[in-house]
């Protein structure tokens, strides 16, 4: 007998449940939440904010309002942080609010035990490389894990809805204005590093996430689709999909190479390509997530 409960109204949908997430994925989330943000609570105290270098959007406020009030960093992190967590779980989600709760608490701590030791080094310009390392690494695999670490990131997901501005053209205007505040607190020369600390960090969140080994997607269109296609799969061991083309000015039938490959193998598909068919058409661009199908590398000799 049909359970009457899964059945849906006439002339509406079946509702898609929420994907419940096992034991082992909830550790494993946990788990990268508390070692990002304790690569932040690093950054931090070891090599920022001794060398009175900031840190863009709560963080960057927090910093500065510790510096001005003598009170811990991680004391601002939290509260200044609350607003927007419960912000985020009324429009983005509760798994995502919970996730950057669990990741403002951890940081919060870990500053606050970080805090008695001295900094590696008291070279201004080591000191923003290394910091924006650790602070970029720590914020890509809170990211990754589903959470967030700064309330500013949720203001910009919520005024993305609103506005023709993207969220990372938001925030960077956001964390532009914060870090340029650093020389009224500081001095300007501490702004300026506090910029270079924020372009490395934004730098190397895109490498966490998106991992060294970059996807890219390939469109080739020849009249030699059958050789390139083969030598593509025995060159390079990629899988490849042809599509139906049709030439939108001369009406010509063509067959159009669909394959995606990593930045590593470009230089290879690209000499593959000019070898077979010089006059082909080639367009290759970045891929932030491959998941499926058969982009598993198959053997190749």
């Amino acid at each position: 007998m049909t359970d009457a409960k899964t059945l849906a109204p006439p002339g509406k949908p079946t509702s898609i449940r929420h994907h419940k997430q096992t034991p082992l994925e909830i550790v494993r989330r946990v788990f990268l939440i508390i070692v990002g943000a304790i690569l932040v609570g690093v950054a931090l105290e070891i090599f920022l904010v001794n060398n009175s270098i900031i840190d863009g959007g709560i963080t960057g406020i927090s910093i500065m309002s510790s510096y001005l009030s003598g009170l811990p960093i991680g004391i601002f992190l939290f509260i200044l942080n609350l607003p927007f967590l419960i912000l985020g779980y009324r429009t983005i989600g509760k798994t995502f609010a919970l996730s950057t709760l669990l990741g403002v608490i951890v940081l919060s701590i870990s500053t606050t035990l970080l805090h008695p030791i001295e900094p590696f080094t008291d070279d201004i310009f080591l000191a923003a490389v290394f910091g924006g390392i650790f602070l970029g690494a720590g914020t890509g695999i809170v990211i990754r894990a589903g959470g967030s670490l700064d309330g500013t990131e949720i203001v910009a997901i919520i005024l993305n809805r609103k506005s023709p501005f993207s969220v990372g053209q938001t925030v960077m205007f956001i964390n532009l204005f914060i870090l340029g505040s650093a020389g009224f607190v500081y001095s300007w020369d501490r702004a300026m590093f506090s910029m270079i600390a924020y372009y490395i960090a934004f730098k190397v969140i895109d490498l966490t996430i998106e991992g060294f080994d970059e996807s890219k997607s390939c469109w080739i269109i020849s009249d030699h689709h059958k050789d390139i296609g083969d030598a593509i799969t025995a060159r390079l061991g990629r899988g490849v999909t042809l599509l139906h083309g049709e030439g939108g000015y001369t009406g010509d039938q063509k067959k159009v190479i669909f394959c995606v490959i990593t930045r590593l193998e470009e230089a290879k598909l690209k000499s593959i390509v000019n070898e077979l068919d010089p006059a082909a058409f080639l367009a290759v661009g970045n891929i932030h997530d491959v998941k499926g199908g058969r982009f598993k590398k198959k053997d190749i000799h």
